[in-house]
């Protein structure tokens, strides 16, 4: 904000001449930037804390076997939850699929895959019947082989 500083007489005694009038000083008028980086940088250091909170997967219990083999993270994954017998969702990468449209989705997705490999994983309550029912539209969508994965058991002590 300029100040306005009232025109008194020649100070000094200098020959200056001096417009009359008020006489404006001008302040630095420029944005204040101090507070609003104090503001970002809480916001983002809220941000970084919420952000692993908000992904939530959903829970699904793996049966579990003797023997496995290591899996690459490269193929397609189909996840059978506990809640496939209320809702009819199963999860094909992440992503819910209705039951119905699973066949149709993986036709798209096995045109550009180079080997036709589904993996399974269903949670350990569902019953085979349905386990069977969502393999047998895994067929009908192209699905040449299809993978079953499961938990390693916990380690025995000897």
């Amino acid at each position: 904000m300029p100040k306005v500083q009232a025109h008194g007489g020649h100070e000094g005694g200098g020959q200056r001449r001096r417009r009359r009038g008020p006489r404006v000083s001008s302040a630095l008028s420029e944005i204040n930037v101090v507070p609003l980086v104090d503001v970002m940088l809480v916001l983002l250091v809220i941000f970084m804390v919420t952000a692993p909170m908000m992904q939530r997967g959903f829970e699904v219990t793996l049966p579990e076997a003797r023997r496995a083999d290591q899996i690459s993270s490269e193929r397609i994954f189909v996840t059978i939850p506990l809640t496939f017998r209320t809702d009819r969702l199963v999860h094909i990468d992440e992503e819910p699929v209705r039951f119905e449209l699973i066949n149709e989705r993986l036709e798209r997705m096995m045109e550009t895959a180079s080997e036709r490999q589904v993996f399974v994983r269903g949670d350990g309550g569902i019953t085979f019947q349905e386990l069977v029912s969502v393999m047998d539209e895994l067929k009908e969508g192209g699905v040449e082989n299809v993978g079953l994965i499961t938990d390693l058991p916990p380690p025995t002590k000897r």
